[in-house]
């Protein structure tokens, strides 16, 4: 069933900043005057939450300068194509990404897998959520694009957007997995590079998804150290509550849990 919208659901990270907790997943709004920048969507079955939280904060639909995908699971692609197709707001992401959101092809845990881990606490009401929610269904973006060319260093800089997010590759998860470093506020919008918590995982704080979720976990937990290299105080996970102390912390607690 999906979770039904409560204004409490609305957490201020700092000034212009909002996490909002969804069906099993969070979805960040990021506020400069009457623009905003979305960062992922939640699930399709998400969709009214979600236009409730922008109503919430008083953003328009048509106002969102951008939606910013962490990466192209169904948990957070969801509505992305909807906003495009509908308002016209640009979905961006990685390059490596693009063809994942048009669905090239599916990088996301398949149902084989999810019923092989069926045994394991907690996976069989998040999967029935997960289904209900939209789960498997057809969310291809038709037109997504990549983030500027890259600069000098081989990585896109500060993107022109509400809150200045600064993409952070971290590939495993996904082929084109990004974080995004707000500079001006010392947070970063995780995605699923850690999470705080999940239906599936017993454990509470920073951590890996359990490794169903990942294409390549060894490769996610290599990636990290795109985090160790900011200086960030406050992580927005896309599963979990928010983390507030330092992010470099944050990694290492999840390289002792391995």
């Amino acid at each position: 069933m999906t979770k039904q919208f409560r204004e409490e659901d609305v957490v201020q990270v700092e000034d212009g900043v909002h996490a909002v907790y969804g069906s099993d997943v969070t979805w960040v709004v990021v506020r400069s005057g009457d623009s905003a920048t979305l960062i992922d969507t939640g699930y399709p079955a998400d969709r009214a939450n979600l236009l409730a939280s922008l109503e919430l904060l008083k953003v328009a639909p048509e106002a969102l300068s951008a939606v910013l995908i962490t990466h192209a699971h169904n948990d957070h692609l969801g509505s992305a194509e909807w906003l495009r197709a509908t308002y016209g707001v640009p979905v961006l992401m990685h390059p490596e990404e693009v063809p994942h959101a048009r669905r090239d092809f599916l990088d996301q845990v398949s149902v084989g897998k999810v019923a092989a881990n069926a045994w394991r606490p907690g996976v069989v009401p998040w999967a029935l959520r997960a289904l209900g929610n939209g789960g498997t269904a057809d969310v291809a973006v038709a037109e997504p694009q990549a983030f500027p060319a890259p600069g000098a260093s081989g990585a896109p800089g500060t993107l022109d957007l509400p809150g200045s997010p600064v993409p952070l590759h971290i590939p495993g998860h996904t082929a084109g997995h990004c974080a995004y470093l707000l500079p001006d506020s010392g947070i970063v919008v995780g995605g699923d590079a850690i999470a705080t918590g999940h239906p599936t995982s017993r454990l509470k704080g920073p951590q890996l998804l359990p490794t169903m979720f990942h294409k390549d976990r060894e490769r996610a937990l290599a990636g990290l150290s795109a985090l160790e290299e900011t200086d960030a105080e406050v992580l927005v996970p896309g599963h979990g509550p928010v983390y507030r102390g330092s992010v470099r912390e944050a990694v290492r607690l999840v390289r002792e849990r391995g």
